[in-house]
């Protein structure tokens, strides 16, 4: 076992969450997901109850500030091309965090589902790197436009509940990923930046995974607790997701995420 790894998997997700360089959440990510599947980070016995929510480490870089406040540009403009790039980046390492999050906050599921969001985590850490390095040929980096922080202010809503986490986090939030991403793919093409589009392809194949893990995680907490989960997923739509739900929605990617054709009606419904 490498000396310098944490004591666990718990260790390892605070770790990942604290730092605040983007480099190194991304370098310890890959090389925790790496010692994970080696069987070198288990899950503790008899690990204390998780600390309170807070914010994880971040870089002086981006400001945050309400999604209002973000300017609209279009992908006509190499400006506006690296604009989308850095919101789409800013995203993927909010992913980062949640995924760790997951893992580290809640302990009642078995241990295929550590093993989904250390994947889920690992995934999350490419895109970023991918993301930030087309950034760079735009001559930018991460930090350079303003950002928002609503993928996080979700997960401190839901930090009390595992089943509002997957069914919020996954199935609504990150979802919406699955939605617009083809269109902005078939937009980036036809102005000649396949090198984006072929990043986004890429994404948009994994995300499906990642989206089909919060289904199944949904569903194995309301098997737990005893609740219809069509019925509780519309609640939680209504408790929580106000604002965030927009269509039209892909129906297809939806579908292999593990929706099915109740809870696409109640989006639908949800967004109006």
């Amino acid at each position: 076992m490498d000396a310098a790894l944490p004591g666990d998997l718990l260790q390892a997700a605070q770790r990942c969450l604290a730092a605040a360089d983007p480099t190194e959440k991304v370098a310890l990510t890959q090389r925790y997901a790496a010692a994970f599947r080696r069987g070198e980070l288990a899950m503790p016995a008899g690990a204390p109850a998780p600390e309170a929510i807070r914010m994880p480490g971040r870089p002086e870089r981006p400001t945050l500030v309400h999604p209002r406040e973000l300017p609209r540009r279009g992908l006509g403009s190499a400006e506006g091309r690296a604009a989308f790039l850095h919101a789409i980046a800013h995203i993927e390492l909010n992913a980062i965090d949640l995924a760790w999050d997951a893992v580290y906050r809640f302990r009642a599921p078995p241990s295929p589902f550590q093993a989904d969001w250390v994947s889920v985590a690992d995934d999350e850490s490419r895109h970023f790197a991918l993301l930030r390095a087309r950034l760079r040929e735009y001559g930018h980096d991460y930090g350079d436009f303003d950002a928002h922080n609503g993928l996080w202010e979700m997960c401190e809503k839901t930090a009390h509940d595992g089943l509002a986490r997957m069914a919020l986090v996954p199935r609504v939030l990150e979802a919406r990923g699955l939605d617009v991403t083809p269109g902005m793919i078939l937009k980036l093409r036809s102005l000649g930046d396949a090198a984006t589009a072929d990043i986004l392809e890429i994404i948009l194949r994994e995300e499906v995974g990642h989206v089909a893990a919060g289904s199944r995680w949904y569903r194995w907490y309301c098997q737990r607790e005893g609740v219809e989960p069509r019925a509780r997923f519309k609640e939680l739509l209504r408790e929580y997701a106000g604002g965030y739900l927009h269509g039209p929605f892909n129906i297809e990617a939806r579908l292999l995420a593990g929706f099915d054709e109740d809870e696409l009606a109640s989006l639908v419904e949800q967004a109006g």
